[in-house]
């Protein structure tokens, strides 16, 4: 991979351990990262730091990472855009596309992954829907994945998270002793 010292990148997530591991990585093949945890924050950094790419995420707490794409693009004309989500969908992917964004890749990814998107190299399709998984997720990973999300804006406290699903605390607390389902099956 072939990074210039001027490869700017700005990151926006409200996961911040996900920001600094992605953060660290990139930094580590050559990228100049900066990072922002929402949409204000992240308008802020663009106008200081000029960035050359953004890598943003679908859900930003209560703010869309949609909405975020054609501010950032007016904030910086010609900034390449990668839109991360761990709820991968044909219709986000092709709405991102619409509003801006270059790229989409379904989460989880790997830094590997994200460097070749931003750099446009093979393998990285320039309309982000061959990135897409086959087939839509099996509703009960959807599930566990809510589920965790839930659970994170509690701070880990079940009872909350219970409230907010609207399940018993029991029930959730059954549904968190159970493994994830597996994205692919193994082959």
């Amino acid at each position: 991979m072939n990074v210039e010292t001027t490869d700017r990148v700005l990151l926006i997530d409200d996961d911040e351990v996900f920001l600094h591991v992605l953060g660290r990585a990139l930094a580590a093949r050559g990228f100049e990262v900066t990072t922002a945890k929402d949409g204000t924050e992240a308008l802020a950094r663009c106008a200081e730091m000029q960035p050359r790419y953004i890598v943003l995420d679908l859900k930003l707490g209560s703010e869309s990472g949609l909405s975020l794409i054609p501010r950032l693009n007016a904030a910086r004309p010609g900034v390449r855009i990668l839109l991360l989500t761990g709820y991968a969908s044909i219709a986000t992917a092709v709405e991102a596309i619409k509003r801006g964004a270059h790229d989409y890749l379904a989460k989880p990814v790997d830094a590997d992954q994200v460097a070749q998107a931003l750099l446009g190299h093979a393998g990285a399709q320039a309309d982000g829907v061959d990135n897409l998984p086959d087939a839509p997720p099996p509703l009960k990973r959807l599930e566990w994945e809510h589920i965790q999300r839930v659970l994170a804006e509690c701070e880990g406290n079940i009872s909350e998270a219970a409230r907010r699903l609207g399940l018993h605390r029991r029930t959730l607390q059954r549904k968190l002793a159970k493994r994830p389902v597996r994205e692919t099956p193994n082959r």
